[in-house]
C-alpha cells in the first residue's frame, strides 16, 4: 500500500483561472503595469522608479488612476509576458509588480472598491496550483469592488506574471506566506482579509500562525502584519492532502486514480473532459472550460512547493491569537477536497465550516461562482458590524 500512495503524491495541487472582454492591447481601455521597466509607475505625485503608493492609488477614482498611468507608462511589449496566453484585465483593474527583498517582482491585479459610507477592508486573494491572480479578477474582483471593498489578487512567484526563482520550485510554505506578509505590509494601509483558496489556503493557514500578535513570544523569528480576518476557501487542510489520498483511495479508487492523473501528471492540461471533472461543475460551458484550461495550463511555470519537503513540514502551527476571525468554506461538488478535509479545518479553528451546494472545487470561476461570493459578502458584512 504504502508503495501504492506514492503514486498519488499531488492530491491537492490545483486552483483556476480567467479572462476578459477586452481583445486587443492597444484598443483596450485597460491599463496593464507591466515588467521591471515599468514598475515605477507615476501616479499623481510618484516619481518614477519608485514603487506605486497603493494605499494612494485606492484613493483616487478609477478614472484619475486611470489618466495618471497613460500619461506616464511607456508602451507596453506584448512579448513581455510570462504566460503565452496572458489574462487580458477588466474594466477598473490594473495589474502592477510588488518587489520583494529578493529583488523578485510578485504581480498583483488591483481593483478598486466603490465608495461606501463606512470604510471597509481591503481584501488580499491568494490562489493556488496551476492558478494565478487572474482567477480571482474573472469575477471576484468586479463582484467584491461593486461592494466596496478594495481588492488585491496575488499571484505566487513562479505563477501567472510573477519572476521566478532560480530554484527547481517556486518556494516554500514559509517562503510564500512571507511574501504575501510582504505584500500587506509594503502595499496596503489598512489590515486585510486574507483569502486563500486550495493550496492557497495552506500558504494563509502559515501566515496566520505567525500573525504580528504573536511577536511577544521569544521563540517566534518571524512575525506577519495583522488581518482583520481571513477567509480558507476549498482549503488543503492543515495536516496536507495526506488523508485526503487515502480517503480516496479506499472509497473511491477510481477517483483517486482520476484527480492523480489530472494534477500529477497534469493531464487537465491536455484533457478537457478530466479538467472540466477536477475543477468545474458538468454544467459548466466546455468554451469556457477551455479557455480556463489553457490559463491555467500557462498559469504556473514552476510547482508552487517541494511537496515532499512540504509534507515534513505539517501539520502547520495552531493559530494563537484567538481574536482573527476565520471563515471556513467547501462545496459540496468539490473532486479535490472532501467533506472530511473541510471539516477538518473547520475543527482546527474551531468554526463550524459552510459548504456551498451546487459548486465545484474551482468556487471563484464555476458556472455558479455567485454562491459563494454572496456567501462570503454575508460573512465580511457580519465581520464589519462586529
Amino acid at each position: 500500500m504504502a508503495a501504492t500512495l506514492n503514486n498519488f503524491p499531488l492530491l491537492a495541487a490545483h486552483c483556476g483561472f480567467a479572462g476578459s472582454s477586452t481583445k486587443s492591447r492597444t484598443a483596450s481601455p485597460v491599463i496593464h503595469i507591466r515588467r521591471r521597466k515599468t514598475q515605477g509607475m507615476l501616479f499623481r505625485g510618484i516619481l518614477v522608479g519608485s514603487s506605486p503608493d497603493w494605499n494612494s492609488v485606492a484613493e483616487k477614482s478609477a478614472g484619475e488612476i486611470r489618466k495618471a498611468i497613460c500619461q506616464a507608462a511607456p508602451a507596453l511589449n506584448d512579448n513581455s509576458y510570462k504566460m503565452r496566453v496572458p489574462f487580458e484585465l477588466k474594466e477598473g483593474q490594473f495589474r502592477g509588480f510588488h518587489r520583494l527583498s529578493s529583488g523578485l517582482n510578485m504581480e498583483f491585479i488591483f481593483q478598486k472598491g466603490y465608495q461606501s459610507e463606512n470604510r471597509k477592508p481591503p481584501l488580499v486573494f491568494v490562489h493556488g496550483s496551476f492558478h494565478a491572480a487572474w482567477c480571482w479578477a474573472e469575477y471576484w474582483l468586479p463582484f467584491f469592488s461593486r461592494n466596496g471593498f478594495d481588492c488585491y489578487a496575488l499571484s505566487l512567484l513562479g505563477q501567472g506574471e510573477s519572476d521566478s526563482p532560480s530554484a527547481s520550485v517556486a518556494g516554500t510554505l514559509q517562503t510564500h506566506a512571507a511574501d504575501v506578509a510582504s505584500f500587506i505590509e509594503k502595499e496596503i494601509k489598512f489590515p486585510p482579509v486574507l483569502f486563500g483558496h486550495s493550496f492557497g489556503g495552506l500558504i494563509v493557514q502559515y501566515y496566520l500562525a505567525n500573525l504580528e500578535h504573536n511577536s511577544k513570544d521569544k521563540g517566534l523569528s518571524r512575525s506577519h502584519p495583522s488581518l482583520a480576518g481571513s477567509g480558507l476557501i476549498c482549503s488543503v487542510p492543515p495536516s496536507g492532502n495526506g488523508g485526503l489520498v487515502w480517503r480516496y483511495l479506499f472509497s473511491n479508487p477510481v477517483a483517486a486514480f482520476k484527480v492523480t492523473r489530472s494534477l500529477a501528471a497534469k493531464a487537465f492540461q491536455t484533457s478537457l473532459p478530466l479538467c472540466k471533472e477536477t475543477f468545474f461543475s458538468p454544467a459548466m460551458d466546455n468554451l469556457l472550460v477551455l479557455r480556463y484550461q489553457k490559463l491555467m495550463t500557462e498559469s504556473s511555470r514552476m510547482p508552487l512547493f517541494d511537496l515532499r519537503k512540504l509534507n515534513a513540514s505539517l501539520p502547520v502551527p495552531s493559530m494563537k491569537d484567538p481574536s482573527v476571525k476565520i471563515l471556513v468554506m467547501g462545496t459540496k461538488n468539490d473532486f479535490i477536497v472532501d467533506a472530511e478535509g473541510l471539516n477538518e479545518t473547520a475543527r482546527f479553528y474551531n468554526v463550524s465550516p459552510e459548504c456551498i451546494e451546487g459548486v465545484a472545487h474551482d468556487i471563484m470561476l464555476d458556472c455558479s461562482w455567485e454562491r459563494g461570493a454572496e456567501a462570503i459578502l454575508s460573512w465580511l458584512n457580519a465581520l464589519s458590524v462586529e
